[in-house]
Parts: structure tokens; sequence; C-alpha cells
């Protein structure tokens, strides 16, 4: 399976961003908003600057009481790892586990066409599965 095919299946194929000048205020509300635990950092909602997630909010705030009002920039992840629409799952799942990342930002032709999530990633895998059980339940029972 390829990461195309997983972006294909996600019901919400919109890639939400953030400006880096903006605060991380702005931040903590459009993870809510949108229900989601990663934002890509970008200053025109294309390029990729950085990924900020709410594990670095939460880590930030215990030492640091007025991090809402800082920009996103000063929590940002720039070393984003990556991947492309014709890698395979299987390597995105390695990398993730690898690099202990939840999030990866999908690039095509140097633009963002989309982001993956650890939870995208284990709902693919889970309907694999059942689609292999499935499949062997019914050669079994044609027998």
């Amino acid at each position: 399976m390829r990461i195309s095919d997983v972006l294909n299946g996600k019901s919400i194929k919109e890639v939400i961003t953030v400006p880096p000048d903006a605060p991380v205020r702005d931040l903590v509300d459009l993870l809510t908003e949108h229900n989601v635990g990663a934002l890509v950092v970008s200053h025109d909602g294309q390029a990729l600057d950085g990924i900020v997630s709410e594990r670095d909010v939460v880590r930030r705030l215990a030492s640091d009481p007025d991090l809402l009002t800082h920009s996103v920039r000063t929590i940002m992840t720039t070393d984003v790892h990556t991947c492309e629409t014709t890698q395979s799952l299987e390597d995105l799942m390695l990398l993730m586990t690898q690099r202990r990342i939840r999030h990866v930002p999908v690039v095509e032709d140097g633009g963002l066409v989309g982001i993956i999530s650890i939870g995208d990633v284990v709902k693919n895998r889970i309907q694999e599965l059942e689609f292999e059980r499935d499949q062997l339940d019914s050669y079994v029972h044609q027998s």
C-alpha cells in the first residue's frame, strides 16, 4: 500500500497550517477546532516551514507560563521528516517508529499535499487485517 492510498482514504483531505508568526494561542485554537494533534507550519499554506504538535506546547508550557503569547516559530520543529505519495506505508511506519513521531507531512513536487498521523496508519492497518481475515474466513468456509 502506498501513502497516496492512505491519503485518498482520509475523510478530511485538507492540511491545516499555521503561520510561523502566529501566537501559540492561535495554534492551540486550531488544534482544538480541527481536533488534530499537530499542524504544519507554513508562511503561505504550501511551503513546509516546520511542524508543531500538542506535545511541543505542553512541554514548553510547563517551563514558560507566557508561552501562549509567543510565536509558533519559538516551539516548532524545523527539521521535519516527510514522505512522498509514492512511498510505501511500511516505510512510513518504520520512519514513525524509529523517529518516535506521530505526524508526517506528505510532499509531492516540493509542495505540501497531506499529512499522515499515527491514527491514520493504525486505521489503515486494521482495515487491511480485517480484509485478510474476511478473505481467509471465506476461503475456509468454501471448502
